[in-house]
């Protein structure tokens, strides 16, 4: 399920030219956190990135 981590890395890219550059506010900092948290339970869980 590369999927997920493909869809953690997106989120961290736009997060970070929200935050640098057009400022969308706490949208995208939501998406951000849901992100690290999907990466942190496929790396609990056991399984590859």
């Amino acid at each position: 399920m590369r999927f997920l981590y493909y869809i953690a890395v997106l989120l961290i890219l736009l997060w970070a030219i929200g935050f640098l550059a057009l400022n969308l506010g706490s949208l995208i900092h939501i998406l951000l956190v849901l992100a690290v948290i999907s990466v942190l339970l496929r790396l609990i869980r056991g399984k590859r990135l």
